[in-house]
């Protein structure tokens, strides 16, 4: 029995230690997920913080099928999106046709630091960010995430491509036309 799959049973009969363990194990990278899909790192820490409860409270469910991390990891996406759904309020979005007339080349940064890339996700309106991060990080199809965000799969798709204009023009804003960034599959 590995370290992990012993932790894993002790969390199943409330071991405190074990849970502090297996949040040491995973929080970081836990935490990584839920700051792409919130405003801000304290969003980012109230939605790891429930997604843990939620990982305690259901662990007898899952059963050693598959990756653990992967189990954890929907988990905290659903706990995002449950929080979206609570919360979900339509924000205005700056005119579209701004970005719409801008040419965009294909060529991909490397001056673009991961945080600076979840910075500019993190600005996004929320339903845009909650889009594109199920659709280009996740690997989620739009019919799939219509259905787990209550919306038609056309919506999706265009809330996608919004999110894109969007993150287009924010590295150009921030780098200069010199620097652009073609963001299809982040």
């Amino acid at each position: 029995m590995t370290h992990l799959e012993e932790t894993i049973y002790k969390c199943w009969e409330g071991n405190n230690k074990a849970q502090s363990e297996l949040y040491r194990l995973f929080s970081r990278k836990m935490y990584g997920v839920c700051l792409r899909y919130s405003r801000d790192s304290s969003d980012a820490e109230d939605i790891l913080q429930e997604g843990f409860v939620r990982v305690f409270t259901k662990i007898k469910q899952f059963e050693f099928k598959g990756s653990f991390e992967g189990w954890m990891r929907r988990i905290m996406v659903n706990t995002a999106l449950e929080k979206f759904r609570k919360h979900d309020r339509l924000y205005p979005v700056e005119e579209m046709s701004v970005y719409e007339s801008t040419e965009w080349v294909d060529e991909t940064i490397s001056s673009i630091t991961a945080d600076e890339l979840i910075r500019m996700i993190q600005e996004l309106p929320p339903r845009y960010r909650m889009v594109f991060n199920l659709y280009a990080i996740e690997g989620y199809s739009h019919l799939e995430i219509g259905a787990m965000m209550n919306i038609s799969e056309g919506t999706s798709k265009s809330n996608l491509s919004r999110a894109r204009m969007i993150l287009q023009k924010k590295v150009t804003d921030n780098f200069g036309a010199e620097k652009r960034i073609e963001v299809k599959a982040i």
